[in-house]
């Protein structure tokens, strides 16, 4: 049950401060709250609430502004409501009426907040936090379009610049081994065989889980394994996985039942060992949608050939840069082929601007037959050299390749700034949809903290210009009285 807020907090002033404190009005938080439109966003959560039941949710500020606090700060869930309680401004931040030294909410609703705010969700909150901006850019651009030529009024002439290109958000996970994926498989496989016997007082069935447990002991403590080593505790652990299994079938062909984790669970596991055992028998080590965490199924390896890390296990996404902002144009726990992205990337381009973009910023593997039919087609022009060899009387202009390489950075360093402090680099939440929220979630908080600084930087330059007025109208006041003296 969601009860829609009504009378919304609009500015500083109306925040009830303590007894000898004067919040500043200038401050980053202040800044950044004034620059979310929270009415709208408050209009699409309530929307989400088809009951009118239940415990009423906290309010949409309340946990978009939590979110975006711990992803500003990477704290734990319970640090994130203890500095809301200290802090002034993150109460103001998050919607409170006046400071209290009190718990706003539990910490255990910082998942509820997660589940609720998808990662669609927060793409679209993204996008309404940076329309007015791109709106006045568009303005101003509008305005200096006014004063050249009028060859171009008909606005079919294309304009700015899309930076497009694709990295790895990983997971927090053990580095997957088969010998280890195995044996945890087969102690989860002994566990809901106990939980069977014991929900239903039968007897235990030989599982020889201490052999099991041995053969595994004997290869994992060893420094140095030799591939046939390796291979053969695998086939052991197989066979002691398909005994197991086979145990499970025949208590549910008697009609015992499992719980509804138990069977996701038993679910993955299957496949797991389906998986191995086809790799065991075809002596390879690639198979489809291979599993690398048991507590986490939906984790792909995402091969992205670098030489620290060639494959990472996490979610990929394609990030778009427009006019110094960050948007995800496709997330996804998949590995996919990241050139499919340019087309859709521009043709949302087009959706915000109104026009194409002029040129198209990216890797080489987004330089495809396909890509660069479009982008020809539509007078775009892509960076990079052209496929196949190159022509004897072809002329590179060097000036505007060094341009593009040296634009085209400005994506890797999002990418590095949202690793680095927005918490990109690491994904810690269980969950398939709470790492999607947080992924997307970074991306947010990144531009907002660009948005804040935007205006405070635009405030230091009126108040500079208004400065240098006062400055020149004194001068040339004294200029005039020296004159009439």
């Amino acid at each position: 049950m969601y009860k829609k807020q009504t009378n919304r907090q609009l500015t500083i002033y109306d925040f009830d401060q303590p007894l000898g404190l004067t919040m500043n009005p200038e401050n980053r938080w202040v800044k950044k709250a004034d620059s979310i439109p929270w009415s709208v966003i408050e209009d699409k959560y309530a929307a989400l609430f088809s009951s009118d039941r239940g415990n009423i949710a906290k309010p949409v500020r309340m946990a978009l502004g939590a979110l975006i606090i711990q992803s500003e700060f990477q704290y734990a869930d319970t640090e994130v409501v203890n500095q809301i309680r200290e802090n002034p401004y993150l109460q103001y931040f998050v919607g409170l009426p006046s400071y209290k030294d009190e718990k706003p909410f539990d910490a255990s609703s910082m998942v509820h907040f997660r589940k609720r705010l998808s990662s669609e969700i927060l793409i679209e909150i993204n996008e309404l936090i940076l329309k007015p901006i791109e709106d006045g850019a568009d303005d101003s651009q509008a305005d200096d379009n006014d004063n050249s030529d009028d060859n171009d009024a008909s606005g079919s002439k294309n304009e700015g610049t899309l930076i497009l290109d694709a990295t790895c958000a990983p997971s927090e996970i053990k580095f997957p081994q088969d010998t280890e994926l195995l044996n945890e498989c087969r102690e989860k496989l002994e566990g809901i065989i106990d939980e069977i016997c014991e929900a239903n007082h039968l007897p235990k069935p030989r599982t020889y889980r201490k052999m099991a447990r041995r053969d595994y002991l004997n290869i994992a403590r060893k420094k140095k394994k030799s591939g046939k080593q390796i291979r053969k505790a695998i086939g052991k652990q197989l066979n002691y996985i398909r005994r197991d299994l086979g145990y499970i079938d025949a208590f549910m062909e008697q009609g015992y039942t499992l719980r509804a984790k138990q069977v996701d669970l038993l679910g993955t596991l299957r496949k797991l060992y389906e998986q191995q055992l086809y790799m065991h028998t075809s002596r390879t080590h690639k198979v489809q949608d291979r599993i690398v965490s048991i507590s986490q199924p939906f984790i792909r390896p995402i091969v992205r050939g670098k030489a620290k890390n060639p494959v990472e296990f996490g979610a990929k996404l394609d990030m778009s840069i427009t006019n110094g902002y960050a948007r995800i144009e496709k997330i996804s726990f998949d590995a996919y082929n990241e050139s499919e992205c340019l087309i859709v990337a521009v043709e949302r381009y087009k959706e915000r601007m109104g026009v194409y973009p002029e040129r198209v910023l990216a890797d080489k593997i987004y330089r495809n037959r396909t890509n660069l039919s479009y982008c020809k087609e539509l007078g775009i022009r892509l960076s990079g050299p052209s496929l196949g060899r190159p022509k004897k009387d072809q002329k590179i202009d060097k000036k505007q390749e060094y341009t593009d390489n040296c634009d085209r950075v400005e994506v890797e360093r999002g990418f590095s700034l949202a690793k680095r402090k927005f918490g990109l680099r690491l994904i810690r939440t269980r969950l398939e949809e709470t790492s999607l929220c947080v992924i997307a979630l970074s991306i947010l908080t990144m531009n907002l903290s660009k948005v804040s600084l935007r205006i405070f930087l635009t405030l230091i330059q009126w108040m500079s210009l208004l400065c240098f007025a006062r400055l020149s109208y004194t001068i040339l006041q004294r200029k005039s009285t020296h004159l009439c003296a």
